[in-house]
């Protein structure tokens, strides 16, 4: 397992994360899967095994059920396993029990930190954008949990590039603690992190976790063009993220998937992870199962390294096209890239 830096900050975390959204399955999130405390044991206890060292939760997963399961797993265990968790939905009924006001923020740390059974949590992030609520505010709020010692770093989820930014130079402008990380959605099954996600961590020094790096299971080599959809999956289900825009483009990504994972010996599954893993700018990837032997299978990407024959066939048949300014930047500004340009323009300009 690698242990790679968590953006500019002095954290190193395992290349995987053990996403535990399936913990708990209550309401929503039944469809993702219903994991009990002693399969959440089985599971710490694989990925410890296999040099895993973060796990990702949030308040919103089964009402919190998650964060409780998860925090009972990891009791008496080693103090060095971190943890990440999130907020930003909603978690009640009262008119502040959402967004990321200050007084929402500080109440629903303290209320993960009781339901984890922790004092305090690794890395917190920020769910989903909130537009309502100046910026100042909720990195303040942040701030104050820092330095009160119940946060260690912050991110956020979900954001945009200039969210992002905004958010990075709200924290310059007023010294407030700054994110260190963001946890986005990327696979090949959908690569618009690329026009600008992956572009502005690499310049700006952010950690990146992935969520869904298998695109809800679609890419786990189950779903094939032709054939009839797996029962039980999360798409059967209605579970509705990601959705999918290009079904052809889908099945060609998978058959390369297939592919490659028949002449490797190995599973579809593990190519999409292993590819995800080895792209610029990503520092972990979130893996979740459902199964015990779906995460054994998923656990061995991390010992998977593609060819830049494999990554290129990959590449091609899942590549995004160049919106506009890319396409035009693609043509005319070549002469003076940088590294976070041709993370999205390499490929385009190396066709000519």
């Amino acid at each position: 397992m690698q242990y790679r830096q968590l953006g500019r900050s002095g954290l190193r975390i395992s290349a995987f994360t053990l996403g535990t959204m399936t913990f708990g399955g209550k309401g929503a999130f039944a469809k993702t899967g219903n994991t009990d405390l002693a399969g959440a044991q089985r599971q710490i206890d694989m990925c410890i095994e296999a040099g895993i060292n973060i796990f990702d939760t949030a308040d919103i997963y089964s009402a919190g059920v998650s964060e409780e399961i998860l925090g009972a797993a990891l009791k008496g265990r080693s103090s060095e396993i971190l943890v990440s968790t999130k907020t930003r939905f909603r978690m009640g009924e009262g008119a502040n029990d959402a967004g990321l006001s200050r007084y929402h923020i500080v109440a629903a740390a303290e209320a993960s930190l009781r339901r984890l059974g922790r004092d305090h949590i690794d890395l917190y992030y920020l769910h989903e954008w909130d537009g309502q609520t100046p910026l100042d505010e909720t990195l303040e709020a942040l701030d104050t949990l820092t330095r009160s010692g119940k946060i260690r770093y912050a991110g956020v989820s979900n954001f945009s590039a200039w969210h992002l930014m905004k958010a990075l130079g709200t924290a310059e402008r007023h010294r407030l603690i700054a994110p260190v990380a963001q946890q986005i959605y990327y696979s090949l099954q959908a690569r618009e992190a690329e026009y600008e996600l992956l572009p502005v961590a690499l310049d700006q020094g952010i950690g990146v976790q992935v969520w869904s790096p298998l695109a809800g299971g679609l890419l786990s080599g189950k779903h094939r063009r032709g054939k009839p959809e797996p029962e039980g999956t999360r798409q059967l289900a209605q579970w509705g993220e990601p959705p999918v825009y290009d079904v052809e483009k889908l099945y060609d990504v998978v058959e390369v998937l297939v592919a490659i994972g028949a002449e490797r010996g190995v599973s579809a599954a593990q190519v999409a992870l292993a590819w995800v893993a080895h792209r610029p700018a990503i520092t972990s990837v979130v893996i979740g199962a459902r199964t015990d032997a779906q995460l054994a299978d998923n656990l061995k990407a991390a010992e998977l390294s593609l060819s830049a024959e494999e990554m290129a066939r990959l590449d091609a048949a899942s590549a995004p096209p160049l919106l506009y300014p890319y396409w035009h930047q693609a043509r005319t500004a070549a002469d003076r890239l940088s590294a976070a340009d041709l993370l999205l323009l390499g490929p385009a300009i190396k066709k000519g």
